[in-house]
């Protein structure tokens, strides 16, 4: 997969698709021909949707749309997903598939409704200078809208006004289509991975604008904060996070299990007792709250196939019972959700080719602001409940960190059976009940527990913060609102039931710096450290801070002996997985180091010893970042210059 032919393929799309929808939009509010009398109705709802959300966001947002679906479509034609390529030629042919195939007489049964007035296209009776053209949009939003019925989190039905805004050139050799088919490859199609890229790469430069406005101390909106924050987690991390979390939990119980033959990033560590008890896959739950296009949680699946394999299970019936059963995703960006829900069927169908069919949908939400009054409808919740989801109004703004509590989960469960089986029906508008049940819904997601969460959070420092984003964490979040990734290393840990296991990717400012000597201490008093892997401080490519990843057991064990991985001495992002699998396949390489999280001095140049130690009784602060490597060096010989001395607490 060539990335960078990727990311700039994406960001050519994303503006020629903003500029052929601008150009088609200032056509239909300018002109008043035949065609646009007859879908009046239509072009009203364009107008209408303009003054509610702007124009620049309402383009952004039929711009994506179409970006979404032609990617989700190339990847199905390049796969051998549909039973007629969309979007692709045949192999050895020049034509779209389907409309190929639909001038040769072969109408596809979603079709059907469309057959008269597509034959009267081919055969003239309906005069067009481009008859081809006019096949060709009919059937792929035909195409689009049946895929709806079995994917209806990406291809919502497309009502008839979005469909005027789809770009007329879609059969030239110049048209998006086109690109898509020359720039995405069969081969780069081989995992579920490209649309996560894609997605990174297609956002990229609105992230640089929110970046840029940043730094004129524009403070980041809601509606900014998915570009501002989200970032592909690289694959080594993924599955050192997803294997040393849910991975330990099954080899945990079973511990002869052949799952781990495939678990390269998994670090031996201290046998644990009280561990949680699994007797079958099926139990087992795996959230990611801020699940991005569902790089983790596609991994998870992997790894869960095996367990369920080994258990006994038929290949075919084992799918249907990972996306029921295992695995659930949040996102603040509805669109990454969908992403997540279609690289989860993808995988589903890579392993059951009639998976589509079976009507299942993946256990994942949005965040999607909600504002309903429930007393003035008749809906009554308790206290806490109540609390909840009046945060629900700004949800895009505070997302998976929305605090819900275990005890409410029955309670909401109840709420939406009722919703759902019509007992408000004539209380109050359908629009009306369905903003509650999404609600619900996210608060469901929120109040259940998990054998593991495992996610990279967002990365935003208090000086990007919205006021409403800022005030929330300092009322719930007060002892680590300094970034919200640290107010999400709580919540995440929160929301596992006892004895759970973690698996977080974050910026590793926290293993160093004042501001976050309360999280330290929440994480080594309170919890247990199985595995922290601290990469070099410009190890990681996509972000603008030094990274680790780490697991964490829920719940305090005394003395354990915990494995770290310290990639100072490694330049380079491409050297930070090897050097990874070389430490943990030879723990004696000099990078590897065994420890109790009460005493990191253990650690050699790793400065959390002084910040940590409960036998030390002062601390050192280091002015600059960067210049903890000296610091380190300071720490073992002894020097104090270059040192801060400041009473602990």
């Amino acid at each position: 997969m060539n990335l960078s032919k990727l990311k700039k393929f994406a960001q050519n799309t994303r503006k020629k698709l903003l500029d052929q929808i601008a150009k088609r939009l200032d056509y239909i509010l300018s002109h008043d021909d035949e065609y646009l009398r007859a879908h009046s109705i239509e072009r009203d709802k364009i107008g209408k949707f303009l003054k509610e959300k702007g124009r620049d966001q309402f383009l952004e947002e039929v711009a994506y749309t179409w970006f979404n679906r032609f990617t989700a479509l190339r990847f199905m034609d390049a796969r051998g997903y549909d039973r007629i390529r969309i979007v692709s030629p045949a192999e050895d042919e020049t034509q779209i598939q389907l409309l190929a195939e639909i001038k040769s007489g072969n109408i596809p049964k979603e079709l059907e409704p469309y057959k008269e007035k597509i034959f009267a296209y081919l055969n003239g009776k309906i005069s067009s200078a481009q008859p081809d053209r006019e096949v060709y949009q009919i059937a792929l939003l035909a195409e689009c809208n049946y895929l709806g019925s079995v994917m209806p989190f990406l291809f919502e039905k497309i009502h008839d006004w979005a469909a005027l805004l789809l770009p007329l050139d879609l059969l030239s050799s110049e048209s998006v289509i086109a690109d898509f088919q020359r720039e995405i490859l069969p081969e780069d199609c081989k995992d579920v991975e490209i649309i996560g890229w894609l997605y990174q790469f297609y956002i990229s430069e609105k992230k640089d604008q929110v970046i840029s406005a940043l730094k004129k101390n524009k403070k980041i909106t809601k509606e900014n904060i998915p570009p501002a924050t989200q970032l592909f987690t690289p694959h080594w991390i993924v599955r050192y996070m997803v294997e040393n979390s849910l991975g330990r939990l099954w080899l945990n119980n079973y511990p002869e299990s052949s799952v781990k033959k495939r678990m390269e990033y998994y670090v031996k560590a201290d046998r644990e007792e009280d561990f949680i008890k699994i007797n079958d896959p099926s139990e087992i739950r795996v959230l990611d709250p801020c699940s991005g296009s569902g790089h983790i949680l596609v991994y998870a699946f992997d790894l869960l196939f095996d367990m369920y394999e080994e258990q006994g299970y038929s290949v075919k019936e084992i799918p249907a019972l990972i996306v029921k059963n295992n695995l659930y995703g949040i996102d603040i960006d509805k669109r990454a959700a969908s992403l997540t829900s279609f690289a989860l069927l993808m995988k589903a169908k890579e392993k059951d080719r009639h998976f589509l069919e079976r009507g299942i949908f993946p256990n994942v939400v949005y965040s999607e602001d909600v504002d309903v009054d429930l007393r003035e409808i008749g809906i009554s919740l308790s206290p806490e409940l109540m609390i909840s989801f009046s945060y629900l109004k700004n949800a895009r703004n505070f997302g998976s960190l929305i605090p819900v509590s275990d005890s409410v989960y029955f309670e909401i469960r109840e709420i939406i059976d009722e919703l759902e089986s019509g007992k408000y029906s004539g209380l109050f508008e359908e629009e009306t009940k369905n903003q509650v049940i999404l609600g619900l819904k996210q608060l469901e997601c929120l109040a259940m527990r998990y054998h593991c969460v495992i996610t990279n959070p967002p990365y935003m420092g208090g000086k990007g913060m919205n006021e409403e984003l800022k005030s929330f964490l300092k009322k719930e979040y007060e002892d680590y609102k300094s970034d919200l990734f640290a107010a999400f290393i709580v919540k995440c840990i929160d929301m596992g039931m006892q004895n759970a296991y973690h698996g977080f990717m974050s910026p590793f400012v926290w293993m160093f710096i004042s501001s976050y000597e309360k999280l330290r201490r929440y994480l080594i008093d309170k919890h247990t450290i199985i595995t922290l892997v601290q990469l070099e401080y410009s190890g990681f490519e996509g972000a603008t801070v030094p990274i680790c990843t780490f697991a964490i057991r829920k719940g305090n064990l005394q003395n354990y002996m915990g494995g770290y991985i310290r990639l100072s001495d490694f330049r380079g992002a491409e050297k930070q997985g090897p050097k990874t699998l070389e430490a943990i396949k030879n723990p004696d390489c000099g990078w590897f180091f065994k420890a109790k999280a009460s005493d990191f001095t253990k650690i050699p140049g790793s400065p959390i010893a002084y910040w940590v130690s409960k036998k030390v009784r002062e601390v050192f602060i280091y002015p600059k970042l960067r210049d903890f490597g000296k610091a380190c060096e300071g720490i073992k010989t002894g020097d104090k210059m270059q040192r801060l001395k400041v009473k602990r607490d």
